[in-house]
């Protein structure tokens, strides 16, 4: 298996900080998010990688050059001319990536207790992806039904739902216990056969869009880890409890 790493965000949320540091090459505990994510594969076997860069993309470049690659097959998917978004630059990464086995992708900005392992046993090569999600509090939710098929999306903020020709539907089988809310941890596995059904989409957009629009016709499935702690590094208000975060894992 092959796998990508988000790395290309402006990491707006982390300013004044990523001004002149990428989001990816921040130090926490000892080490960068860039380095917790290459570990993550590694531990579980995956050395085949492929990384998008945009913000200071030169700054990745050398960091990994400087570092003999972390002994890994890395290349990188450059997208300093545009940032694609996540479904954009997974679009952009195919042919890096390969149309032949499933891919784990997953935010260069999590941090987590996740088992590798499990999760790429955990996939069929039936489903078009396989999404980490957790009950967790947050605003923004997929929705699942009984046999974790991704069904929508809500934002319990505003009251969204989507898609928002089945908004009643949703809000129906919301109130009926028949959906259940759950947030997606930055992290999936992808059938190479994704790349064939986004060729009509436009250059830029979020891959969370691409799904809610497939997964009437294709299964989109959950992934529950168990034990699951995780992390955003997110806001830079954050880091002090990312230090300690990191420390336990």
């Amino acid at each position: 298996m092959k796998a990508m790493i988000f790395a290309a965000g402006l990491g707006t949320r982390l300013r004044p900080i990523t001004d002149t540091l990428p989001k990816a090459l921040l130090p926490i505990a000892g080490k960068t998010l860039l380095e917790w994510q290459i570990d993550t594969l590694r531990q579980a076997g995956i050395s085949d990688i492929v990384i998008n860069v945009h913000h200071l993309a030169d700054q990745i470049r050398r960091f990994l050059i400087d570092h003999e690659n972390f002994g890994c097959n890395i290349l990188i998917s450059d997208e300093t001319a545009q940032l694609l978004e996540t479904g954009g630059g997974l679009r952009r990464a195919a042919a890096l990536l390969g149309y032949r086995e499933p891919i784990l992708a997953m935010n260069v900005d999590i941090l987590s207790t996740i088992n590798l392992h499990r999760l790429i046993a955990a996939h069929r090569l039936d489903t078009m992806a396989t999404l980490v999600v957790s009950r967790r509090d947050t605003q923004r939710y997929l929705l699942f039904d009984e046999h974790n098929n991704l069904c929508g999306w809500n934002n319990i903020a505003t009251g969204e739902l989507r898609p928002a020709d089945r908004a009643g539907q949703l809000s129906d089988r919301l109130s009926d216990g028949t959906l259940r809310r759950l947030a997606f941890s930055g992290m999936h596995i992808i059938s190479p056969e994704l790349f064939q059904l986004m060729q009509t989409w436009p250059e830029r957009f979020p891959i969370i869009d691409f799904y809610l629009t497939i997964c009437r016709q294709y299964e989109i499935k959950a992934y529950i880890p168990q034990n699951y702690r995780m992390m955003d590094i997110g806001k830079i208000e954050h880091l002090r409890e990312a230090e300690a975060f990191a420390q336990t894992l």
